[in-house]
Order: C-alpha cells, then structure tokens, then sequence
C-alpha cells in the first residue's frame, strides 16, 4: 500500500464551507480549467474522466459532516482511497486546516512513476486552497 499525505494549509473558511463545495461532485468540474473538462462528466456522488487513454473514476464512499470526505476509485486502473480533511484551525475556528490522505495499491512501477506527480498534485491542491486569489467557491 502506498500512503502519501499532503502538506497543512491553513484556508481562510471555515470547515463547513469547504465541507460543503466538496460533498458535491458536480462541484468539481468548477475547479478544472476549461481546456480539461472535456470528457468529464460528474453526478453528486462520483466524477469520470478519460485521462491520457486512461478511464478514471471517483465517487464518495463516506461523508462526516464538516470534517471529512472520503473516496474511492470507481472504474479506475488501481485501487486507490483518498480523504480530505476539514479541521478548524487552532488558532482561528473561522479558518480550516485542510490537509489530504491518499493511498493506493500500486506496483513497484507505477509507485516510482507516479508518487511524486500524486505528491505534487496534493500539495498543489492545498496550496490553491489555502490563497483565496485561486480558489474560488462553487456557486450555491
């Protein structure tokens, strides 16, 4: 099993905002550039995409309001499981650490091809998360 977590990033929203524009998967597609929506289709509980040849998809396996949600693949190449996590931040319970949990059954191969590219992607997310100038809400 490989395990790769994201770093902390500190958003300027509260966990149950940032809950919320997750629980959704329709949400998803807001945050792709237009250039990669084609192929995407999404319904509430899960989002396909064909990437690279490649069919992936994802749907949620558990929702705990205002703290976590969970995925899963749905019809992707590898097993693979991710979390994110919605902690109200220490120092300000009007801000969220939000942090991402991902693990997968990948062989020896695809773990040296592909771990570094799934770290940067997490901690990209975050990164665009936590700068209010690139993250934008999904529209209510």
């Amino acid at each position: 099993m490989t395990t790769i977590h994201s770093k902390h990033g500190i958003v300027p929203r509260q966990p149950a905002e940032l809950y919320m524009a997750f629980s959704d998967m329709r949400n998803f597609l807001q945050f792709l550039p237009e250039d990669k929506k084609e192929g995407v289709t999404a319904d509430y509980d899960s989002i396909h995409a064909e990437v690279q040849g490649f069919s992936i998809g994802v749907k949620v396996h558990e929702r705990v309001p205002y703290s976590r949600i969970e995925f899963v693949d749905f019809g992707a190449p590898f097993a693979f499981h991710i979390v994110f996590y919605f902690d109200a931040a220490a120092e300000d319970p009007y801000k969220t650490d939000f942090h991402i949990l991902f693990e997968a059954e990948l062989n020896f191969m695809m773990k040296m091809m592909l771990s570094g590219k799934i770290q940067d992607a997490l901690d990209k997310l975050v990164d665009g998360m936590v700068d209010p100038s690139k993250f934008k809400m999904p529209d209510a």
